[in-house]
């Protein structure tokens, strides 16, 4: 039996309304899927006693997003905060952090490009820009607990001992010179006269002035007699 041409026709419609429905489908899918500015959040945080400027992407699809900070002046960036970063997002979300010093109520304009391939997913600001808090991160104002002494406070130490100074022997000296003699050892006037006496009137001198004069005599005998002997020859 075969198919009327209405019947066909009907068919075709079918099917091809069947196929349209799938191809939007599948294309609000992939839409939803695809990397979007309002996947990203960004907040002026402190880590610390330092303030930072923090960037989350909750992407699901993990599309390579470079962000760039600026700092705002009255709608004009007065300059960039740190150098850009690259983050590939996650379902739970990814976070990077810019380091700055923000001052309260400061205004921060954040910009995310998402590239894959050739083909651009975002090229936006977040919308609003970030306005740090009105009370800037807390000091550190701990002040570092003091350690005991681990020497009790009545208790004194006892110095160690001196050392003892050994002294070195008279008859050396550390260059070789002899030491000067010291004032006790100068023999006193007294002493030298007394030296003096005992070298010229000892013993020994008497004998030796004995002996001398004994040998006069005898010298002055002999030229006597001599002469006494020569004057009787001539005679």
């Amino acid at each position: 039996m075969s198919l009327s041409r209405r019947t066909a026709a009907r068919s075709v419609r079918m099917l091809g309304v069947t196929a349209a429905s799938a191809a939007l489908a599948l294309s609000a899918a992939g839409t939803a899927l695809a990397c979007d500015i309002s996947e990203f959040s960004a907040a002026a945080a402190c880590d610390g006693t330092k303030g930072v400027i923090t960037v989350t992407d909750k992407d699901p699809t993990g599309v390579p997003a470079v962000i760039t900070v600026f700092l705002e002046n009255n709608g004009a960036d007065l300059r960039q905060v740190g150098a850009e970063q690259t983050v590939e997002g996650s379902k739970k979300g990814v976070t990077v952090s810019f380091a700055e010093d923000w001052e309260p109520n400061a205004v921060y304009r954040v910009h995310i490009v998402a590239v894959k391939g050739k083909k651009t997913f975002v090229d936006a600001d977040i919308s609003p820009n970030v306005t740090s808090p009105s009370k800037a991160c807390k000091a550190d104002t701990s002040t570092p607990t003091a350690t005991p002494s681990s020497t009790p406070s009545g208790s004194t130490s006892t110095p160690p001992p001196a050392e003892t100074i050994t002294p070195s022997p008279s008859g050396s000296t550390s260059d070789g010179a002899a030491p000067a003699p010291s004032a006790s050892n100068v023999p006193s006037a007294a002493v030298q006269e007394s030296n003096l006496a005992e070298t010229g009137a000892s013993s020994n001198t008497g004998l030796i002035v004995g002996v001398a004069a004994a040998l006069v005599v005898v010298g002055g005998g002999a030229v006597f007699f001599g002469m006494r002997r020569r004057g009787s020859s001539h005679r």
